[in-house]
């Protein structure tokens, strides 16, 4: 049985949204301590969440990334904000899908079936784990985890979908262009430096294993990774 966690703090939308979607026979934690949604969410390992974005404390947008760094389960965000540039912030921040409110709930139905579907059904990959390794340096896509030498460390999605494109095209260049496709949809709403900043991120990873200059920039181009150069190597 599938398990669907709710994020919402409207307790008379969360009631409606559970009674619901139990009626489909999926399993359904509803979160009622807004202070520790990750204890919830570690508890109770979901299928697919659904998340308001306003929220006690902290945001929908905090949680998804908080949620991102260990899970790559699908996260549906449902929300009263209609503007184009909350649905951008959704997707940006690890968002799947985005559902405005008043909802119909077989809107919602719909839309959790199709990125169950896509996550673990007929349309998910149908082979074992994958894993990328180039000159000794191993890549575990479905986990979001990187290891060199017998170190390791997690990481984010983003930071999962670069690390993949440099992995793919080396030892060739992964264009700037190419980058960006993979990381959004809709380029237009990104700043300049929202991948540089991601580039930077990914390059502390890569030191935190013990690689330095993992990623070489290629003016004009984009990004070509250097595996070989190593800490022990420059003592």
């Amino acid at each position: 049985m599938k398990k669907i966690m709710i994020v919402e703090d409207d307790r008379k939308i969360a009631e409606h949204l559970r009674n619901y979607i139990e009626k489909y026979r999926f399993e359904v934690i509803k979160v009622t301590d807004f202070d520790y949604v990750m204890e919830t969410f570690r508890q109770h390992t979901p299928d697919l969440v659904l998340l308001d974005i306003n929220l006690p404390s902290y945001d929908g947008y905090y949680w998804c990334r908080q949620i991102r760094k260990e899970s790559i389960c699908p996260v549906i965000f449902i929300s009263a904000r209609i503007g184009e540039m909350d649905q951008v912030m959704a997707i940006e921040n690890g968002g799947d899908d985005y559902i405005t409110k008043p909802f119909h709930p077989e809107i919602v139905m719909a839309k959790i079936r199709s990125q169950l579907r896509r996550a673990y059904g007929e349309y998910a990959a149908k082979t074992e784990e994958r894993v990328l390794e180039r000159e000794g340096l191993h890549f575990f896509p479905e986990r979001l985890e990187l290891s060199y030498a017998g170190n390791g460390t997690s990481l984010s999605k983003k930071e999962a979908d670069i690390i993949e494109s440099l992995l793919e095209r080396y030892p060739r260049v992964a264009g700037r262009e190419d980058l960006l496709a993979k990381l959004w949809d809709d380029q237009t709403y990104v700043d300049e430096n929202t991948l540089n900043v991601n580039i930077t991120r990914v390059r502390k990873k890569f030191q935190s294993i013990g690689i330095e200059d993992a990623v070489e920039t290629v003016r004009g181009a984009g990004y070509r990774l250097q595996v070989s150069w190593t800490k022990e190597d420059e003592q």
